[in-house]
Parts: structure tokens; C-alpha cells; sequence
């Protein structure tokens, strides 16, 4: 072997050696610590620049949302942004859950309601938002039905795809013990399911709130939406952009607390990897 494939060869086994110790799982938040210092630093020199007027930095957007936070303006947007996604959501959990069990255990029921959510799912259902004024109005009732309309394809979908993917062996396994078809769905579908409805539940949560925050931006101003168009019309740009950040932060806050709880009940040995 000649001495510049030798030293190809050392070059190799120590870019490998490096990539593995970087990709570790404990070194995970350390990875993300540093993506999010790039993203907050390129967006606080950015505002710094003043290449736009409506563009604040970072450092004016966290003074404004201490602002929000202190006067109690924050809390209260949130008090009536939550009303709507918490009704949303419970409806669409249930309704999404059962619906999609169904779907999995019958093949007509799929038939009929796959293609549906499918579409739901594939269409830009915000644009449907404002039609649900002429109907329902401007109040709570509709916002509802937004929360709906955004998170009722994954939790059905998810629920229909985890109820199709259960595994074979373990229903014959319950049909060599005599199980009959309710004892079937109970101890074995539905547990094994159970993880990946509860990730569609995590998804539906996450959209919900997106259609929360949608419909109040476009049916009435109210909650965060009104913070939002409120600071847009006095050109209050750090406040606009600290509402914005708040969705932001919300909703990975949120979704990554379901998360951990799906890790916990269903997915230990992920729980463990991710420490």
C-alpha cells in the first residue's frame, strides 16, 4: 500500500471517528443550543442593520415581549386563544380517534372516510377559514370549527394507519387463544396502536392551535390574532413580531411536552436514547 492511500486511509477513520463522537445522542441539545444561537444571532444582526423599517432585532422583540408580559396583555391574548383550541382540540380527539379506529377496523368505513381526510389533509384548509363567517359567524362557534378543520386529518389519519399496521402476529396470537373480536380490538389493537395515535394527537394539538390563531387573525380579532393585527396598524413592528415569537415558543413548548409524555406512555426505549 503506498503512502497517500495509507493517509487517505488515516484521513477517513479520523473523519469518521469525529462524525460519530459529534452525532452522539448526548451531544442532541448542544446541537440544537448552537442551531438556535446561528438562527437568534443572524436575526439580531439582521434588525442591527435597519435594512427595513419593520424588521426589528431580536433584542427589540424581547423587550417588547417583556413588555406583553409585564402590562398582562400576554395572558390575556392567551386566555381567549386557548378557550377556542382547548374545545377544538377535546372535539377533534375524540371525533378524530374513534372515527380513525373505525376506519382501520372497516374496510367501508375507510372506503367512504379516507378519502376525505386525505384531501383535508392535502388542501390549504385556512382558505375555507373565512368562509365559516357566513354560517357561524364571527364568534366562538366558528373558531371551534377552525380548530377542527386543522386537526382532524392527522388524528384520523394517524389513529386509521395505526389501527391498518398492527401487527399479525399478535392478533393470531389472540385468535389461537379463542379472543373474541372485542377482546381483540381491546388488548391488542388498540395498545399496540397507541403510540402512533397519540403521535397524530401531538400533530392535530400543534395544527389546532395554528388554526386557532388563523381563525382569530381572519373571522375577528381576538386573542394573540388581535395582538398581531393590532401592532400591525400602528406599525408597532417589535410588539407585532414579539406576539409572533410567543406562537412560536408556544407551540414547540407544547408539542414537545407531548412528546415526553408519548415517550413516557408509549416509547421508553426513545425516552432513554434522547437523554
Amino acid at each position: 500500500m503506498s503512502s497517500i492511500q495509507q493517509t487517505e486511509g488515516a484521513v477517513r477513520g479520523s473523519l469518521s471517528h469525529w462524525s460519530s463522537w459529534l452525532f452522539r445522542p448526548e451531544h442532541t441539545l448542544a446541537w440544537r443550543l448552537l442551531s438556535l444561537t446561528i438562527v437568534l444571532g443572524t436575526w439580531e444582526l439582521a434588525g442591527q442593520l435597519e435594512f427595513n423599517p419593520a424588521f426589528p432585532s431580536f433584542s427589540a422583540t424581547l423587550v417588547a415581549l417583556y413588555g406583553l408580559f409585564a402590562d398582562g396583555s400576554m395572558f390575556t391574548a392567551y386566555a381567549e386563544t386557548l378557550q377556542p383550541l382547548a374545545i377544538g382540540v377535546g372535539i377533534s380527539a375524540s371525533l378524530g380517534i374513534s372515527l380513525g379506529v373505525a376506519m382501520g377496523l372497516r374496510w367501508d368505513v375507510a372506503w367512504v372516510a379516507s378519502p376525505v381526510f386525505i384531501v383535508m389533509q392535502a388542501a390549504p384548509m385556512a382558505a375555507v377559514i373565512p368562509l365559516l363567517t357566513f354560517v357561524y359567524g364571527t364568534g366562538l362557534t366558528a373558531k371551534v370549527i377552525a380548530v377542527c378543520l386543522m386537526a382532524l386529518p392527522p388524528i384520523v389519519l394517524n389513529s386509521y394507519r395505526a389501527v391498518s399496521n398492527v401487527n399479525e402476529s399478535l392478533i393470531m396470537m389472540s385468535r389461537s387463544f379463542l379472543g373474541n373480536r372485542r377482546q381483540e380490538i381491546r388488548n391488542v389493537v388498540l395498545p399496540d396502536a397507541s403510540p402512533m395515535i397519540f403521535a397524530g394527537l401531538r400533530l392535530g394539538a400543534a395544527e389546532g392551535f395554528g388554526g386557532a390563531v388563523i381563525a382569530e387573525l381572519l373571522i375577528t380579532p381576538t386573542g394573540v390574532g388581535d395582538l398581531i393585527t393590532f401592532y400591525r396598524s400602528i406599525a408597532a413592528y417589535p410588539e407585532m413580531y414579539a406576539a409572533i415569537l410567543s406562537i412560536v415558543v408556544f407551540t414547540v413548548i407544547g408539542v414537545s411536552l407531548l412528546l415526553r409524555l408519548e415517550q413516557t406512555l408509549f416509547r421508553p426505549d426513545k425516552k432513554r436514547e434522547s437523554q
